[in-house]
Formats: structure tokens, sequence, C-alpha cells
């Protein structure tokens, strides 16, 4: 019986053993939800952010880390002590569902939303893709640090009816 006890013990500390080797730091951070983060404000009012996306491949986390960084500040504002302005350009709460069919259209693939939005160093192609990603099943998770062209965007939501002035 002691016998029993020791190859079961054994075996149980094998097992616990081999099932936590690994990489956790991998695969806690595919599932992990990243908040927006503000880098600062320039002069001009513009907003610089780093966004988090997901997707299938590099490619489709960084348009989507984009499109979370631009609509963090029209929907939620940034929460940080680095300046930015913290208040959402929409303060309506249930604007996006209200609108839907604009916002779609507004941040379709390529949509309207690429005007208000630029690389870190004011370029319109370059976008700072953060190197640390994580990967979940088949999501790939990538960090994005782009300007926010706050003034631009305020004044294109009053210009659409969707802000009143």
């Amino acid at each position: 019986m002691k016998k029993l006890n020791y190859i079961l013990g054994g075996v149980l500390a094998i097992s616990v053993a081999l099932t936590s080797c690994g990489d956790p730091q991998r695969n806690v951070a595919g599932n992990y939800n990243y908040e927006t983060e503000c880098f600062g404000v320039e002069g001009d009012g513009s907003q610089t952010v780093k966004g988090w996306g997901s997707g299938r491949n590099r490619e489709d986390a960084v348009e989507q880390a984009k499109k979370n960084g631009l609509a963090d500040v029209l929907f939620k504002g940034i929460r940080s002590n680095k300046g930015c302005n913290s208040k959402p350009i929409l303060f309506d709460s249930n604007i996006r569902e209200k609108k839907e069919d604009y916002f779609n259209a507004f941040f379709a693939d390529g949509g309207p939303y690429t005007e208000f939005i630029t690389g870190e160093d004011g370029s319109d192609l370059h976008f700072s893709v953060v190197k640390g990603r994580g990967k979940a099943g088949d999501q790939v998770t990538y960090g994005v640090i782009i300007r926010v062209q706050r003034a631009k965007l305020k004044d294109k939501m009053i210009q659409d009816g969707i802000l009143p002035k």
C-alpha cells in the first residue's frame, strides 16, 4: 500500500511539472485586454496614444489597433495622467448604437477614420508597431502608437451632425 502511494505521488508530481511547463507570458498575453494609453498631447491638440488590437495576423491586428485607439478617443476618453484630454469627444454613451450605420461605414477598412490618424512621426504611412505581442489560439495582439487628430475629428462629427454645435 505504501508503494502504491509513493508511485501515485510520483506520477502526480511529474504530471504537475509537465503541465506547468511552457511559456506562460505568451499564453496569457493573447487573452489580456489592453487599455489604450496616452503618451502626450501636441500643440495642435492631437493626442499620441498606443492602441491595441487583435487579429488573425499582424496586418489585421495593426488595423484593429488603429481603430481601437481612435474609437477610445471618440467614445471612451483616455484615462491617463500624461496630460491627455480624458473626456471623450462624444458624450452620449449609446451614440455608437444609435448611429450604427454611420460608424460602421466610418470604421470600415480604409474608411474615413484614416483621415484622423497618423504615425507618431507625423507621416500618413508609418505607424510604430510595438514589438511585444501576444498570441492566443489563432489570434495575435499588437500595439500601435498613433497620433489622433482630435480637433479635426471633432469638426467632422459636428459637420456630419453627430455632435451638436
